[in-house]
């Protein structure tokens, strides 16, 4: 990570989080959960979705725009809310920015590693998180005995975008996809997408009682908490009123994403506000 500074941070300042899509609002929920006196400022990138089949280049280069964009609240920190982007472009942003930074990739990773009991994990995500190879990477630098089989479910973004979290066409490409993974006896698995913990009931019916299922929107706001809490940034006062507690930005799309996010969301989304990334 770039060097820190402090004189940039402020504990009332917003959070910064950004995912391609919807995906992401599972982070802003559980953080929203967890740290519930932080403001949030999110961005989904409804007109470039998804990330998962595009290129390291192109996808850095999204997220350096997002991240552009979001430094103009001057938010404390920010939270890559997006499993590839967090494969692809978190190094680069790192390097580049003068507040924290995190993903949501090592939080997950580690959290697998520390639940599984036979050592065997498998790891769903976008083709472009599988092909990076970053959570083989994290875990293994963990505990090098463990055993990770990685499976790309790319249809699983455009369903959950769609709303077919409990259609039966979900369920069959889930049992297709699941198929292997339970038959070399997992005894984890990480939902690599931000989008994928929408279905997770479907996909804990399917994957069986037996697997853990490590949600690393969760992780990633307890690790964030701690981050905070370390930095003394954590924020001590509740919001007043018509603070703008949490306020959206999208690419594209507005309405229908306002539709999704107040069904996953019950903190009150009365807007998104549409916003040309490229400008920035």
């Amino acid at each position: 990570m770039g060097q820190i500074n402090k004189e940039l941070m402020h504990r009332d300042a917003p959070i910064g989080v950004f995912d391609s899509g919807v995906g992401g609002l599972t982070v802003a929920r559980e953080i929203m959960r967890q740290i519930p006196n932080e403001r949030i400022i999110y961005f989904g990138d409804t007109a470039r979705v998804p990330y998962g089949s595009k290129s390291q280049e192109t996808v850095t280069r999204y997220s350096e725009q997002i991240v552009r964009f979001l430094r103009t609240f001057q938010v404390k920190t920010i939270v890559v809310a997006c499993n590839t982007a967090s494969a692809y472009a978190l190094d680069t942003l790192e390097k580049d920015i003068d507040i924290p930074i995190i993903g949501v990739i090592k939080p997950g990773a580690k959290t697998a590693t520390e639940v599984t009991r036979n050592g065997r994990i498998g790891v769903i995500a976008t083709e472009a998180t599988i092909s990076s190879q970053m959570y083989t990477k994290y875990i293994t630098n963990l505990n090098s005995a463990v055993t990770i089989y990685e499976k790309a479910c790319p249809l699983f973004v455009p369903l959950v975008e769609e709303g077919l979290w409990k259609d039966p066409v979900t369920d069959e490409i889930a049992r297709r996809y699941l198929t292997e993974l339970i038959d070399i006896d997992i005894d984890t698995l990480i939902l690599g997408c931000t989008h994928y913990p929408l279905i997770r009931s479907t996909l804990g019916r399917i994957i069986g009682e037996k697997v853990t299922l490590v949600n690393p929107a969760y992780e990633t706001a307890i690790e964030l908490k701690q981050m905070l809490a370390e930095m003394d940034m954590l924020n001590e006062e509740e919001p007043g009123l018509g603070s703008n507690r949490y306020q959206f930005y999208v690419s594209d799309k507005a309405e229908k994403f306002v539709r999704f996010a107040n069904s996953i969301i019950n903190y009150g989304i009365l807007s998104a506000k549409t916003v040309n990334i490229e400008e920035y």
